[in-house]
């Protein structure tokens, strides 16, 4: 697969900081028609969405879509939880990690793929605030590395 076939719409940098990755999987998003016009034109924020394990199916929870703006009538709520698809398996297998672990599903990207609507999620445990720091020095670290080695002056 080519990566002209995928289309970036957003990525969650907050779950990065606030987040351990440790694994990710690819599901497809249930969505109506103006929330695929509004994902279209960039109109979403994922900073403090998540998913959640209900019934055997996975829902999205506090995803942001705006309302598309040239719609005369039958707009979506922005907030709504939306189904990810999954096969049954791949949710048994995150259900098992989540509920015995304490892990949490955060979405860290969403894009278009070959024409579909595609959201990254990855099984994260929270970090604690010296780990923050800890990767706040590294990333400082590390700039300061970088100019000190840097051909420009």
């Amino acid at each position: 697969m080519a990566d002209d076939d995928i289309k970036p719409i957003a990525r969650n940098r907050k779950a990065f900081h606030n987040f351990l990755i440790f694994d990710k999987w690819e599901a497809g998003i249930e969505l109506k028609g103006t929330e695929v016009k509004s994902l279209r034109n960039g109109q979403v924020q994922m900073g403090d969405a998540y998913a959640r394990i209900q019934d055997g199916e996975v829902y999205l929870i506090g995803l942001h879509i705006s309302p598309y703006a040239k719609t005369a009538y039958g707009n979506h709520d922005p907030l709504r939880k939306r189904r990810l698809l999954l096969h049954r398996r791949e949710i048994k297998r995150l259900a098992t990690k989540v509920n015995e672990r304490g892990f949490t599903l955060v979405p860290t990207a969403l894009y278009f793929k070959r024409g579909l609507a595609k959201v990254e999620l990855a099984l994260a445990c929270g970090k604690k605030l010296y780990d923050k720091r800890q990767d706040l020095k590294k990333r400082e670290h590390q700039r300061q590395i970088d100019r000190a080695t840097s051909p420009r002056r």
